[in-house]
């Protein structure tokens, strides 16, 4: 009786690993916790970014100003502050499927080129 009672429960564990493993919400699960980083160098008048796109999610930018002027770089509705050279800043940011514009916002940098498009996913 022992043996039976044994096999059953371990059929009911292996049927809610199943069910579970093939649920909508086990992707949810893995996807939330997904983010992706991305390092952007700022000069004098570009970014670099070391990739152009990512998986839509949270999106992690590691902003570092390389050149001599003040910077800064907006995402999202959201941007750091202006960083001297050297400084560094980091922006988290939750992107949908789709292009997303950048730019610095300071007078004039992004007429001269300090912009860009980073698409999700």
């Amino acid at each position: 009786m022992k043996r039976i009672t044994f096999l059953a429960g371990v059929g009911a564990v292996s049927a809610a690993a199943v069910f579970f493993a093939l649920s909508p919400f086990a992707g949810a699960r893995t996807t939330a916790q997904t983010k992706t980083t991305i390092s952007v160098k700022a000069a004098e008048f570009k970014f670099t970014l070391s990739k152009k796109s990512a998986p839509h999610g949270v999106v992690v930018f590691k902003i570092t100003n390389k050149g001599a002027l003040k910077h800064d770089f907006k995402i999202a509705g959201k941007k750091t502050s202006l960083l001297k050279h050297g400084q560094s800043a980091t922006l988290k940011v939750r992107l949908t499927k789709g292009k997303h514009p950048y730019l610095c916002t300071v007078k004039n940098h992004a007429k001269y080129g300090m912009k860009g498009v980073f698409k999700s996913t």
